[in-house]
């Protein structure tokens, strides 16, 4: 159509490629690569939302496949894990998991693995506002760590233009906690910037980070991290069918 970017347009699955560069503050350098699917029960249409929202929006359910691999030198990591959303039917109710398998080989401590998992439920107190509440954990030869979780997630318009607010924690073992907030110029393109604080990890960093649909299916986006200890570069790409 002429119209282009105008024109309402459906899709059900999304696949989507990233890379992470880690610089480390004591000279250390890692890299991560990740791909991933995710197939909606029901076609999702981007019309009038922004499209990076779209499934959000349109409340969604789907299931999802992630792998990520990375390297930080005397480290390898592989990250392999499933996952679906659901919202009840005909209700404000929604529900959430998530289970993945990862494994470490270490130079100086061997290899192991662990099981890492999750679920939530949730409620939308009103349109395009998600409030859950839940388990994170990881199961470690015999050894099981399970924390509760909350987080809220808003996407609202603020005069002419749409924003998107998170905010997340993890208590308990591992305290983690994140803010973020996005700003769309327009249906295709946002700007925005999140905060993350993780006891386990010991991180504490503030990022920015943009994103742009150069048409209804492709997008790209890009992040970049400055931490305690580490500084971050990230790109994304996605394609939707």
């Amino acid at each position: 159509s002429m119209a282009g970017m105008t024109a309402a347009h459906a899709y059900q699955s999304e696949v989507g490629a990233d890379y992470n560069y880690v610089d480390y503050d004591n000279g250390a350098s890692g890299d991560q690569f990740g791909i991933d699917a995710t197939y909606y029960f029901n076609p999702v249409t981007d019309s009038n939302v922004p499209l990076a929202e779209a499934g959000f929006m349109n409340r969604a359910g789907n299931a999802k496949l992630r792998a990520s691999f990375a390297d930080a030198g005397n480290t390898d990591v592989s990250d392999i894990g499933i996952g679906a959303e659901y919202y009840i039917p005909d209700t404000d109710f929604y529900v959430s998991g998530q289970v993945a398998r990862v494994d470490v080989e270490n130079d100086f401590i061997g290899d192991y693995d662990y099981t890492r998992y999750a679920a939530e439920v949730g409620y939308l107190p009103t349109a395009n506002f998600l409030i859950a509440a839940g388990l994170v954990g990881s199961k470690f030869e015999g050894d099981d760590s399970t924390d509760p979780s909350i987080r809220a997630k808003y996407v609202t318009r603020v005069g002419q233009h749409d924003w998107n607010f998170e905010a997340g924690g993890v208590f308990g073992d591992q305290d983690r906690y994140n803010l973020a907030a996005d700003y769309y110029v327009d249906s295709t393109f946002s700007v925005g910037a999140q905060y993350v604080n993780d006891d386990l990890t010991d991180r504490d960093d503030f990022g920015i980070r943009a994103r742009k649909f150069i048409n209804q299916q492709a997008s790209i986006e890009g992040n970049l991290g400055f931490g305690d200890n580490a500084n971050t570069f990230g790109l994304r790409g996605t394609y939707r069918f």
